[in-house]
């Protein structure tokens, strides 16, 4: 199984009747898998903090309850987590963090184990996917032990890697009803102070349970080197220092102080390897425990089996000798690109032929900010280019008519209508284009509430994205298909022109999700001039070869982009006579 896998299997088999998550890479197989397991309800949510309320809701009503997102998105879900901390729960809840170091798929390299010290709730850490069937488990039971929401972390090289997975079967959990107990669960003030004090008396009893739990243990070998490691740093330490002595900690808040001196007494020399932030480091530090950590170990990027070597200076032979025998081709760049027939790409080069400022957003159509559209500005987080678009416009007025942004459907769900909202409230002037392709598709083609199904794979209720927006205040909403270059320019050369709020939709499903391929084209070689201007699309079927255009027919959707910029009426559809 991948660690996803063995994720979802151990929610399953620890009882899980609800389950609660926003996609994201690397967590979203987890509840892609946990939706087909019988007595499970699963749902994507608008976005994160909502899939935690909903989560905290069954949670009050005695179910078992999983939520799992990407890293970044805790940072959504925070708000309610920290609160969660203090009034604890009914039935165990767990939030799977799936971080990102290297950033394979992300916009920043934040490490979420900061969020357990600062929540104030236990973390635990899988190292394989046996582990992270296993440590499911063991997180449900500690949340109902210790009335406590269980963060467990895992990272890209561990949710999508794939080890052997001893399964058992599913334990059916009895309900625990829910009793009103305003003290407990209303945070006004006056309780919270009382929950603050059972938060310290809880983590108390959680450093004692850090002593003697079994997924903390010291492997005791050559005692010259001691390694004190977690998650998938602790396979690296294993195949690069195979003869070290190493503390593998599998509960990484709070730590085992005793069993951390104990190991220190055990060896000549401490060191601790792990990715990112020098997080066990400093709290081993701060013990009085002298010990090597980020002198070695770099504090950025994903560590790796070599690196970790390096580090010690440690040669790994097998990795050598499969490097000494690899052909040694130059191997060309391959920089992401849209996919042929993407409805974005099209929105993107009317933009760049605008020059207006565009405020970006996460999506697919990031990738807009790469050559040859080179048509985004910024982009931030979730949500964020509609309150960028705002603020460009605030801090310098000359940018009035000038500034677009440019958010997916599913985005525009998740965190988009308050920026919008604001843009109103706040008389600005932005153009905001929501590029609906009616899924969310960086992530898999997961769906969202505008898509009109559920994860459960039921019809459900779409949302009208034009009427939202209309709802929220704005009166100029257009709808313009994204493969209408014409329309697109027009409509967003009038938008900009208009000195209030305006939203263009630019409707065209995932070309990924087309069930029908449309007719592709074909470029006739005696007429193309060689202008190269059909290359500006940045369509991966068209190239040079000869000096004139051609289109990969293999690689082309049909979307028909090149022949509404070819000036010359060198492209046609295929089968399309020359009359």
């Amino acid at each position: 199984m991948t660690g996803n896998e063995a994720i979802a299997r151990g929610a399953w088999e620890a009882g899980v009747r609800v389950a609660a998550g926003y996609p994201g890479t690397p967590s979203t197989e987890i509840l892609e898998n946990l939706a087909k397991y019988p007595g499970v309800y699963a749902q994507w949510s608008p976005n994160e903090k909502v899939a935690l309320e909903v989560g905290i809701g069954a949670s009050l009503t005695g179910a078992r309850v999983l939520v799992t997102m990407k890293h970044v998105g805790v940072n959504v879900a925070a708000d309610p987590l920290l609160t969660l901390s203090y009034t604890g729960v009914n039935g165990g809840l767990v939030l799977v963090s799936a971080d990102d170091p290297g950033m394979h798929s992300s916009q920043n390299e934040q490490d979420n184990r900061h969020y357990a010290r600062l929540a104030k709730i236990p973390m635990l850490e899988p190292a394989d996917s046996q582990e992270a069937r296993d440590f499911v488990i063991l997180a449900f039971n500690v949340s109902e032990e210790y009335d406590t929401p269980v963060l467990l972390r895992t990272t890209t090289r561990v949710a999508h890697g794939q080890s052997l997975v001893a399964t058992g079967e599913r334990q059916e959990r009895r309900s625990k009803k829910y009793e009103k107990n305003v003290a407990k669960y209303v945070m006004m003030p006056a309780f919270a102070r009382q929950r603050r004090l059972a938060v310290e008396e809880r983590t108390l009893r959680l450093k004692k349970l850090a002593e003697r739990m079994e997924v903390n243990r010291m492997e005791l070998r050559d005692r010259s080197i001691g390694v004190i490691t977690s998650g998938i740093s602790y396979q690296y330490v294993r195949e690069a220092l195979p003869h070290a002595s190493v503390l593998k900690l599998g509960l990484t808040w709070p730590l085992p102080e005793k069993l951390l001196r104990q190991f220190a007494a055990e060896v000549d020399r401490l060191y601790v390897v792990e990715e990112l932030d020098p997080y066990l480091e400093e709290q081993i530090r701060a013990l009085g425990i002298a010990v090597t950590g980020k002198e070695i170990i770099p504090p950025v990027g994903e560590l790796s089996v070599e690196t970790v070597a390096r580090a010690f200076g440690v040669k790994v032979d097998c990795r050598e000798e499969v490097a000494a025998t690899a052909p040694a081709v130059a191997v060309p760049p391959r920089p992401p690109v849209m996919c042929p027939g993407c409805p974005h790409r099209g929105v993107f080069y009317v933009l760049r032929k605008l020059k207006v400022t565009v405020t970006g957003d996460i999506g697919c159509y990031t990738l807009g900010a790469l050559p040859p559209l080179e048509a985004m500005d910024t982009c931030i987080c979730m949500g964020a280019s509609i309150g960028s678009a705002l603020g460009m416009e605030k801090g310098d007025p000359e940018l009035q008519g000038r500034v677009v942004a440019v958010i997916g459907d599913s985005t525009f769900l998740h965190s988009g209508v308050t920026g919008l909202m604001d843009i109103v409230y706040n008389k600005g002037t932005a153009t905001v284009v929501i590029l609906d392709n009616r899924t969310t598709a960086m992530t898999g083609h997961q769906d969202h509430p505008a898509s009109g199904r559920t994860l459960m794979g039921e019809p459900a209720y779409s949302v009208d994205l034009a009427a939202l927006c209309r709802a929220v205040g704005v009166e100029r909403v257009r709808e313009v298909p994204a493969f209408d270059l014409e329309g697109l320019e027009k409509a967003l050369r009038e938008e900009l022109e208009a000195r209030e709020p305006s939203v263009v939709i630019a409707r065209q499903p995932c070309a990924l999700l087309a069930k029908e391929k449309k007719a592709g084209c074909r470029v006739e070689a005696d007429q193309c001039v060689a202008c190269r201007r059909c290359l500006q699309l940045g369509c991966p079927a068209l190239s040079i070869e000869k000096d004139k255009a051609t289109i990969d027919e293999v690689l082309c959707n049909g979307c028909g982009l090149c022949l509404q910029v070819c000036r010359v009426g060198a492209i046609r559809r295929a089968g399309e006579s020359d009359g």
